[in-house]
């Protein structure tokens, strides 16, 4: 079932985290902090939306590190429900999509649930104080990718927060495919 992202929070702290990450590395939120802001990133490998984005997405971080943004990505479902989602097929969707950046296995879903994520593809956009600026989406993809021109609507946010350490006011909601929770 689709879900949408919440509307930004601004000024809401990063939560701390200490997660395992396919490349055999441990990583806390300080570890991936960028200069000038930092892209919390929740995804999956199985989710057609991720699935539709997942090179745009690693363009995107890519492109953001020359303006001092830090990104981490975190796969917080439940693998038992969806295999295609465990840790060593995070491994291999890393190294499939060229990850120049961790990501992480959220395998108790506790940093999920702290961050409110919902969705896959969820965006966390913070300011060098962790302050949130952005929770909107990547583009206009949803479980097709936009066309090739669409406006990078991730990037042009996080950019604006590296140049004022403001988001911008209007933000599209992110939509994906809702967190494969555990049984309660």
């Amino acid at each position: 079932m689709a879900e949408q992202t919440p509307i930004c929070d601004f000024g809401w702290q990063a939560p701390d985290f200490s997660l395992p990450a396919t490349d055999g590395k441990t990583y806390s939120l300080e570890d991936v902090r960028g200069e000038n802001g930092t892209l919390v990133m929740f995804i999956c490998n199985h989710c057609p939306y991720v699935k539709s984005v997942i090179d745009r997405i690693v363009r995107d971080v890519n492109d953001l590190k020359a303006h001092g943004i830090g990104a981490v990505a975190i796969c917080s479902n439940d693998a038992e429900s969806h295999p295609e989602d465990s840790f060593d097929n995070m491994k291999l969707f890393a190294q499939e999509h060229g990850f120049a950046f961790p990501y992480l296995r959220d395998e108790t879903q506790e940093v999920a649930k702290r961050y409110d994520a919902v969705c896959t593809p969820d965006f966390f956009g913070f300011d060098a104080d962790l302050g949130l600026q952005y929770r909107g989406r990547l583009d206009e993809s949803r479980k097709e990718a936009a066309a090739p021109d669409a406006k990078r609507e991730l990037f042009e946010a996080m950019k604006q927060v590296a140049e004022t350490g403001k988001g911008p006011r209007d933000q599209t909601p992110s939509m994906g495919c809702s967190i494969k929770w555990k049984a309660a």
